[in-house]
């Protein structure tokens, strides 16, 4: 199956279990039937190149797809000539730590500046990310995927417009989709399979077909307020949308081969699994 699934960070459940290192989850989700794991270096790039390497093969052993989400802090719309460049060496460190493990995507937030001028911040997201390409060309790096996520609060910069701009900078900058930022940041708006349409539309019609048929996707039910994201739930917190059905005939109906990370609170894995059920239910019940 080309689709895969997987988890951001580690379930609750691994640690209950016994496990202690990141380097049992490989095996532990392979075991659950998943085939993604996206470590998170989100407080920092603080592994080693040995402790890459081994986890990039225990991932290889077990089938299981790797991606790196870079550090939180990371500000590409910063005005201050420090701070950017920090951001450009957390972004290079990642990709580092991502080409030991083979890793094939960094996922990285844009950054602020949404508050002041959007428009200018913006703009100055879009030159960091093409200087911060010239340092990645030059270090042979260029083989990783960096994918700027669409945000989950209204005065975050990524919107759905933004992040799909910054992806036409370079063929090796691509979208991190995350439906559940999309639905809490729009107050709710993804109800029904019209509404995943418009967005897999939209990035069809920024970034062709290839684009959308490999998306990066993050998947997770959100509490929002009137600022947008509140809270990552869970599938057990039935409340909060958005739900992963609609989706999950879409990416069947368009031949879509996404990788499909899940946020969700402490069951990520096992939400996971929940929407490959979904999907493997969806694919059954159109043949």
């Amino acid at each position: 199956m080309s689709i895969k699934f997987g988890a951001a960070g580690n379930s609750d459940s691994f640690y209950e279990q016994g496990n202690k290192s990141s380097l049992e989850m490989p095996r532990w989700l392979a075991e659950m039937g998943l085939n993604a794991y996206e470590y998170q270096c989100s407080r920092g790039v603080r592994v080693k190149e040995e402790f890459c390497r081994k986890l990039g093969q225990e991932a290889r052993d077990n089938d299981v797809a790797l991606s790196i989400h870079a550090p939180y802090y990371i500000n590409l719309g910063t005005e201050d000539p420090l701070i950017k460049e920090k951001t450009k060496g957390h972004i290079l460190k990642s990709l580092r730590a991502a080409n030991w493990m083979g890793a094939v995507t960094v996922v990285m937030h844009p950054g602020g500046g949404a508050k002041k001028d959007r428009n200018a911040a913006h703009q100055r997201i879009k030159t960091a990310l093409e200087e911060v390409l010239e340092e990645v060309k030059a270090e042979g790096l260029e083989h990783i995927k960096i994918a700027p996520e669409t945000m989950g609060k209204v005065n975050q910069m990524g919107s759905l417009d933004e992040i799909l701009d910054l992806c036409t900078v370079a063929d090796n900058v691509v979208p991190c989709v995350d439906f559940g930022h999309l639905h809490a940041v729009n107050q709710g708006s993804l109800t029904d399979k019209e509404s995943f349409a418009v967005v897999l539309d939209k990035i069809h019609s920024f970034l062709g077909e290839e684009a959308l048929k490999k998306l990066h996707i993050h998947f997770s039910p959100i509490e929002f307020s009137k600022g947008g994201e509140k809270k990552h739930h869970t599938t057990m917190d039935t409340e909060f949308g958005p739900d992963f059905t609609p989706l999950a005939e879409l990416i069947t109906e368009r031949k879509m081969q996404p990788t499909i990370i899940c946020e969700s609170n402490g069951r990520q894995a096992e939400d996971a699994l929940i929407f490959k059920k979904i999907y493997e239910t969806s694919s059954q019940e159109s043949e």
